[in-house]
């Protein structure tokens, strides 16, 4: 049974309807309006809704900072890739995550290709987190609108996309092009690296440009979800910026 905890991402679970939530749990003696804002949601959509503790609800979501309120649902329901490519538009824009490990950074990458409008995300398998959680509750609920896969590989699945007329941009530190000098204007697949390590050999070979965000202080490189942030609203920026020119 996942878990999924605190205000807002219980609420944007609702409200997404992308998880069938099975029973809300609230706190008992609350007097947060937002959660009887929560809990009205709840019953109009028929999803029961339960008072305990806040002991209880702590040791069910193992951390103290629920903020009095939790939904039980199935566990994540990824969708296959070839159906993130069948609901895309003309001109998609598709997140490859190469081995994120921390669920705080997912989380805050999930909240910001959301807000982009990306189309869909890519995760590996193996060696990187998925959406658990932290994950969900980081992302503010975000998740819950996103479709997202797990793939086995993620040479082979930019191959893919190449074959399907996607460019590939991947973001790295020891490119010599800058973000802002990619035109973004068409299908893209932004691919970023996984902390510390970054891209793996074989993802960079096969990535069409290679980009890094210059960094002016002291320390090497920014948090992968600040760079997510920076190359995803670059791309916005560009296509609205085509838009208008249109």
């Amino acid at each position: 049974m996942k878990v999924i905890y605190g205000i807002h991402s219980v609420l944007e679970a609702l409200k997404s309807q992308a998880w069938p939530i099975e029973k809300i749990l609230m706190e008992k003696e609350a007097r947060n309006p937002r959660l009887r804002e929560i809990a009205g949601l709840a019953r109009s959509l028929g999803v029961p809704v339960q008072f305990e503790p806040r002991e209880a609800l702590s040791r069910r979501a193992g951390v103290g900072s629920h903020q009095g309120v939790m939904a039980l649902a199935p566990p994540v329901g990824y969708v296959a890739p070839d159906e993130i490519f069948r609901q895309a538009g003309p001109q998609p824009l598709f997140l490859i995550l190469d081995g994120i490990e921390d669920p705080h950074n997912l989380g805050a990458i999930l909240r910001t290709a959301e807000g982009a409008g990306v189309d869909g995300v890519f995760l590996p398998q193996r060696r990187a987190v998925g959406v658990t959680d932290v994950v969900m509750k980081t992302s503010s609920g975000a998740a819950a609108y996103l479709r997202i896969a797990r793939v086995t590989n993620i040479a082979s699945l930019i191959q893919e996309m190449k074959k399907n007329s996607l460019w590939v941009v991947g973001v790295h530190t020891e490119s010599d092009t800058i973000w802002t000098a990619v035109d973004y204007n068409q299908p893209i697949a932004l691919v970023m690296g996984g902390e510390g390590k970054g891209l793996h050999r074989l993802v960079r070979e096969r990535c069409d440009f290679l980009v890094t965000i210059p960094m002016h202080g002291k320390v090497d490189s920014l948090n992968v979800s600040v760079s997510a942030g920076v190359v995803l609203y670059e791309v916005i920026r560009q296509r609205r910026q085509g838009l208008l020119k249109g």
